[in-house]
């Protein structure tokens, strides 16, 4: 038997009730609607008004929701086959490709052999895009570039879609997720699907399930995707094992340009773009561009056959959008007349592959019972200088590996 209560009460100057909704331990009043709470003050007269209410009997529901119509059954979300998944992405189902990529994000263990029989017959659909990773200092204007260029296309006749990684906290492991907002144009268009997700903690700005995300949103129909990383860094090589074309978005006046991005970075990038060229800032904009086209000259290209160039524009205005995009087909158009585009996508695969083993190891490891009675007994023993972090990593490995 299931019973809700509900509080009501406290007067307001004298009359008039607020109403709270909260579990209450209910006292000794068999045959009453409505009884005082335990936590009463002694000797508290009528003017005193919070009252517990008693709830439906098996209504499965909070007090004041007892006379819905609908039973509890009906409630519950019906569940999607392996098909239904399948059938809805490649009929384009907004609603059915969302879930579908919540279905491969999910870290429930019972989702994950439906995930993979999914992937397994969208595969075949997939892999028709250009993919394209954005990243860039913090302020850059990332999203706005990304709302611009995604427009242009959509006029050009494509279907975008934006996978944003947003920086989970360390503290609380919780995600804002608001990058949609920033995209209030372009997450109107119908040609176009905007999905964020939380980065976990992963490096390189990315979640862990972002190549199925990618796999998902091809069969889907999408022949451009673009992918904004949480920030720029050295760890960005996990980016640039995904996707086809990397862009660096940067911004001048941000002090000495040369030192804010360090070399491993722009080893990686096929094109710098200086955002934010309008204005009165064109013109530090333009000598940014020639210090990095300098830079750039010295550096090996990321890409072979091609070679790296910086350029101005204004995500703002527009300017620069379409000459950017004419960079991009280009530089297409040479990656897979030479081969070394579907090169690229084969060490991906590969590089998907080592990196699945990889997280299912480290998973497998920090979910082993005994590896966690054992963290927890080595933490006592760092602690007290009974043993070098060097055995105690072997230690770890070896009840691992015996278990």
């Amino acid at each position: 038997m299931i019973l809700k209560q509900r509080i009501i009460g406290i007067p307001i100057n004298g009359n008039g009730n607020n109403i709270y909704i909260g579990n209450m331990k209910k006292r000794s009043s068999k045959n009453k609607s409505s009884y005082k709470p335990d936590w009463t003050p002694e000797n508290a007269g009528e003017e005193f008004a919070v009252r517990v209410v008693s709830g439906v009997k098996n209504s499965g529901l909070p007090a004041g929701k007892a006379g819905s119509s609908k039973k509890e059954t009906d409630l519950k979300r019906k569940q999607i086959s392996v098909d239904d998944y399948v059938d809805g992405v490649l009929k384009f189902d907004r609603n059915i490709l969302a879930q579908a990529i919540t279905l491969i994000e999910s870290n429930n263990p019972t989702h994950h052999n439906t995930a993979q029989e999914v992937l397994k017959k969208l595969l075949p659909h997939s892999g028709k895009s250009l993919r394209i990773g954005i990243t860039g200092v913090p302020g850059a204007g990332k999203s706005t570039l990304i709302e611009s260029l995604g427009m242009y296309l959509i006029k050009q006749g494509h279907k975008v879609a934006v996978l944003t990684v947003d920086p989970s906290s360390t503290v609380t492991k919780g995600s804002i997720l608001g990058d949609k907002t920033r995209m209030e144009n372009l997450s109107k268009e119908k040609n176009c699907f905007i999905r964020p997700s939380p980065s976990g903690g992963t490096l390189g700005g990315v979640t862990r399930k972002s190549r199925e995300t990618i796999t998902i949103c091809e069969a889907a129909g999408f022949d451009v995707i673009l992918i904004e990383t949480v920030g720029v860094g050295q760890s960005e090589v996990t980016v640039r094992s995904m996707v086809d074309f990397f862009l660096l978005v940067l911004i001048a006046g941000g002090g000495d340009e040369l030192q804010g991005i360090k070399r491993g970075i722009m080893e990686l990038t096929d094109a710098i773009l200086i955002n934010k060229a309008d204005g009165d800032n064109e013109k530090k904009a333009n000598i940014t561009k020639s210090d990095y086209s300098n830079a750039l000259h010295y550096l090996q290209p990321a890409t072979k056959g091609w070679t790296a160039q910086a350029f101005t524009g204004s995500a703002k205005t527009g300017k620069g959008i379409p000459e950017l995009w004419d960079v991009i087909k280009e530089f297409e158009k040479i990656i897979k007349l030479s081969g070394v585009f579907e090169h690229r996508r084969k060490d991906q695969t590969i590089a998907w592959v080592l990196r699945m083993v990889e997280d299912t190891l480290h998973d497998k490891f920090y979910n082993d019972e005994k590896v966690q009675k054992a963290i927890t007994t080595i933490k006592n023993e760092i602690a007290k200088d009974k043993i070098t972090p060097t055995l105690a990593a072997e230690k770890l490995l070896t009840i691992f590996k015996t278990k």
